[in-house]
This record gives C-alpha cells, sequence and structure tokens, in this order.
C-alpha cells in the first residue's frame, strides 16, 4: 500500500493536543521506524465549529433616495481639489459607478424630486377589469363635480333668503 493512498482519522484528542501545540503521538516515535507513516508526518486539520448559535442575516441591497443622491451630486460638483471627490465616496461608502449613473440619470430628468414610480407589473388596458375601473373613476369625477355645483347653488339659496327673509321650509311653524 503506497503513502498517498493511506488515510487516516483525526480524532478529538489529537485535534485538542495539535491545538495545545503539543505534538501528536506518532511524532514522539523514534525517527528510524519501520512503518511507512512514520515518514510522512500527518497534521491534523482543526474542525471549523462556530461557538455561535445565531444565524448571520442575508445581506439587504442598499437603497438610495433621490434627495440622497441629489445631494451627493451638489457635494461631488463643489469638490475642487484633486482627491476630495474621492474622499467623499470613501466617507459614504459609495463607488465612482454611482456618480456616473447618477449624473447620467439626472441629465435624462429621471432623477427628480417628484413622488417615486409605482413598481412592478403595468396594468393591461385591454382587460375588462381595467376598463371597468375607468369607467368608475370618471364616473367618481362626473358626480364630485356635480356635487360641487349642487353646493354652490344650495349656498346661493341660503345667502338669498336671509337677504329676503325668506323661510326655506327647513323648520315648521306652527301656524
Amino acid at each position: 500500500m503506497s503513502v498517498a493512498k493511506q488515510v487516516r482519522t483525526i480524532s478529538w484528542q489529537e485535534e485538542v493536543t495539535a491545538a495545545a501545540g503539543e505534538e501528536p503521538e506518532e511524532a514522539r516515535r523514534a525517527p528510524g521506524g519501520s512503518s511507512p507513516a512514520a515518514a510522512v508526518r500527518l497534521r491534523p486539520v482543526p474542525a471549523t465549529v462556530s461557538s455561535d448559535p445565531e444565524v448571520v442575516p442575508k445581506a439587504e441591497r442598499r437603497r438610495f433616495t433621490t434627495a440622497y443622491k441629489l445631494r451627493i451630486l451638489e457635494l461631488a460638483e463643489a469638490c475642487t481639489r484633486p482627491g476630495e471627490v474621492g474622499a467623499l465616496l470613501r466617507g459614504e461608502g459609495l463607488y465612482a459607478s454611482h456618480l456616473t449613473k447618477w449624473r447620467q440619470l439626472r441629465e435624462q430628468g429621471q432623477l427628480e424630486q417628484a413622488a417615486p414610480k409605482p413598481r412592478g407589473r403595468k396594468p393591461d388596458p385591454a382587460t375588462p377589469l381595467y376598463r371597468r375601473a375607468k369607467e368608475l373613476e370618471q364616473e367618481n369625477l362626473r358626480l364630485r363635480q356635480k356635487l360641487r355645483q349642487a353646493e354652490a347653488i344650495i349656498a346661493v339659496q341660503k345667502k338669498v333668503s336671509e337677504i329676503l327673509d325668506i323661510s326655506l321650509g327647513l323648520t315648521e311653524e306652527p301656524s
């Protein structure tokens, strides 16, 4: 049996003695030993056992607000001396590619202080449910306009009745 094919398992005690800096038992044998294992010294591999049972949370992708992006772009453009932009980026934990991308977005007009665009799938205008929702929204708008008009008419009628001292019949007077 060749030396390369020999497989040796290391016991827990041997790992502890190796970690403590002591030599394993085979290393203490006389150098003139007849076993082929004496020629090859096997070193114990320490087991990677974590003493902390807590699960590490998955890293989350950073999200930058539009206001933050615009502020960083302003600060970067205000830098005049060499190395100031790099110091700014190191301090904020950003990369030069962030500045490049944010400048492109600003030039395209996509980096504005407006409300963020809704995420997700866009509604399909061909679906009946979408068409019905649009119809209801238009009807709701029309009814709100009629309500405002009716409230204005009622307010005018109240003022006219106050000016002319006419009872609108809201309260019953005994006859």
